[in-house]
């Protein structure tokens, strides 16, 4: 049916449409920016302009549907159903369908993976777990590399000998997956003025009277940008992608720099974002603090606008222990009243239960079969109480990098995979 207009107008339409057609319909001009009606009038332009016959929609069942078209483009479009002699509905159903196959959902917004690795508990092993991501993220992905099972990866792999662990080494070894390297290219942020991580992969520590990360979040610094700070981590196992922004002990007064900003939590965004293009993963390694600065990190890794789930997130290194649980408590309370205030989402990427040795007592088995219990955030790794990493720590490498092939880089490597 068509509504008469005044010369110059645009014509009411009505007709049916299926009801899935009309909704993707809807849907998809919504997407790309563009009026119902003025889609419809190009879905019946093209469909003209199309000479082969396509196939039949099913438009049993079609709802009532309506829009405005230019004058004369309904009567256009009854004129070429009649030549192909098909029903009005049909040729109706089918330009839409056109429309919608030559107009693709858009593309998502890429994201840069932003893994924010945080505890306001010191000694849970944040650096490590930081390092080792990053590390099994950058490997190489013309190499072969080890990683656990998933049964292994979420088991007491530090105590050898306990009940629910394989007695042999080599037995947890016949668990082992063979994949390529990720190869993908990282940034390392040493966010801790105390510069463990740093130190840890065998990198300088800015100075003092140096522009630093800290400096440029606080706006103080008016010489270079950050880029002028990032080292690349010199190991052919990396092959030129794991990048470092080293440490500087200006960041404990970072809480002080930043509490002036109208926008303080963005600080730590404001800074790295011009970097982000440049990276797959960029992984921040937070200090034992709950402080404003923390709140930055907190905020950079929050999910932004079309940003899939998932994507991005806090990333949280625990140890089966009572003292753990406390401090756990108080950072999520940090992120929830965080994201009260500020009016977005921050996803839970998961627990790292590490440095677990099931030797130590019932008050330790206890304590991960209480992590294990919990829905949210849930356990994706847990890693062993071994001397590789500590190893890896006095040769100044990466973990995967120095022992490839022991346990710990394997789970790591499998928790890797479980975020990326």
């Amino acid at each position: 049916m068509v509504t008469p207009s005044t010369p110059g107008d645009k014509e009411k339409v009505v007709s049916k449409l299926p009801s899935w057609l009309r909704q993707d319909l809807k849907v998809r001009a919504a997407q790309l920016g563009v009026d119902i009606q003025d889609a419809v009038s190009q879905a019946i332009e093209m469909w003209r302009a199309t000479p082969e016959r396509l196939t039949p929609i099913d438009t049993t069942g079609g709802v009532s549907w309506s829009s405005w078209l230019p004058p004369g483009k309904w009567a256009d479009l009854k004129a070429t159903c009649a030549q192909r002699e098909i029903p009005l509905v049909q040729g109706l159903a089918q330009s839409v369908a056109l429309w919608l196959r030559e107009n693709s959902t858009p593309a998502a917004r890429r994201y840069v993976r932003r893994v924010i690795v945080c505890n306001q508990k010191g000694g849970v092993g944040k650096t490590a777990v930081a390092a080792g991501i990053a590390g099994a993220c950058a490997e190489g992905d013309n190499l072969k590399v080890l990683v656990a099972s998933a049964a292994v990866a979420l088991l007491s792999d530090g105590a050898i000998g306990a009940a629910d662990v394989a007695d042999d080494a080599n037995e947890l070894d016949s668990e082992d997956e063979v994949h390529p390297g990720l190869g993908l290219r990282v940034l390392l942020v040493d966010y801790d003025p105390q510069g463990h991580l740093t130190n840890q992969l065998g990198l300088a520590t800015i100075g003092i009277d140096e522009p630093s990360l800290a400096k440029y979040m606080a706006g103080t610094e008016k010489r270079g940008s950050v880029r002028d700070l990032v080292v690349t981590l010199d190991d052919d196992r990396f092959g030129g992608r794991l990048d470092v922004v080293p440490s500087c002990a200006d960041a404990f007064l970072l809480d002080i720099m930043i509490s002036t900003d109208r926008n303080r939590q963005a600080t730590l965004e404001r800074v790295l974002e011009p970097l982000e293009a440049d990276y797959d993963v960029i992984v921040i390694d937070c200090p034992p603090s709950l402080g404003v600065g923390m709140d930055a990190a907190i905020y950079y890794g929050r999910r932004r606008e079309e940003e899939e789930p998932g994507n991005s997130g806090v990333l949280i290194p625990v140890q089966a222990e009572d003292s753990s649980a406390d401090a756990f408590e108080l950072l999520l309370e940090q992120i929830e009243s965080g994201q009260a205030d500020w009016r977005i989402e921050v996803d839970y990427l998961g627990l790292v239960v590490n440095l677990y040795d099931a030797r130590d007592g019932y008050v330790i088995t206890s304590s991960l079969e209480a992590w294990k219990a919990m829905e949210e955030p849930r356990v994706i790794g847990v890693i062993g109480r071994l001397k590789d990493q500590r190893e890896a720590v006095r040769n100044k490498r990466a973990l995967v990098a120095y022992a490839p092939s022991c346990q710990q880089a394997k789970v790591i490597r499998r928790i890797a995979r479980e975020i990326v």
